[in-house]
């Protein structure tokens, strides 16, 4: 089984913001694999489908996002499986807006849902797909993760957001070591 989970926040308010890139990549891979978000179960939406015989879900946490920890602690217990079954992609203020990078593991960083995540399921040994939206100095944390892109930026993200659908598949096809080779470029 493989579980993939998008961070973000529930509801219109907060749709297209940077804190939703994960959502954002999970509607972009839910399209690329005819999967649907049909299901509301373990405090969050839920596709469900195979990927090559193997058991496949799509996860976006409606617990917001410093609780994200919640949904994926309920799913892997349900499921009895351990956080190496996890990918989790999030947005990442320590990126420049448009950088993708996959790790195999690793502390929460400045992630308040990563942070969550790892306390809750009492690891960091999951693999994950961090896209880049920048920071600005000027604007208090919370504010900035919850504005829009700007019109320059939304181009960068569109390109960058499908380019992360593209990575979490090709994890599910060839595995993290070459999806790794392949999609972690230097700028």
């Amino acid at each position: 089984m493989k579980i993939i989970i998008g961070l973000g926040n529930p509801g219109r308010d907060y749709a297209n913001t940077r804190h939703n890139v994960g959502f954002l990549v999970l509607d972009k891979l839910a399209d690329r694999l005819n999967m649907e978000f049909n299901k509301a179960k373990f405090s969050s939406l839920v596709a469900e489908g195979q990927y090559r015989g193997e058991k496949l879900l799509l996860v976006k946490p409606t617990t917001f996002m410093n609780l994200s920890g919640n949904a994926v602690q309920q799913i892997l217990s349900f499921y009895k499986e351990d956080a190496s079954q996890i990918l989790v992609i999030y947005d990442d203020i320590d990126l420049e807006v448009g950088m993708l990078r996959i790790r195999k593991n690793g502390g929460p960083g400045t992630h308040n849902g990563m942070r969550d995540i790892i306390r809750k399921i009492g690891s960091q040994d999951f693999p994950r797909i961090r896209l880049g939206i920048g920071q600005d100095p000027n604007i208090p944390l919370a504010s900035f993760v919850l504005s829009r892109f700007s019109s320059e930026e939304e181009d960068l993200m569109e390109d960058v957001i499908d380019e992360a659908a593209r990575a979490a598949e090709a994890i599910l096809k060839d595995g993290l070591d070459k999806a790794m080779n392949s999609f972690n470029r230097r700028s």
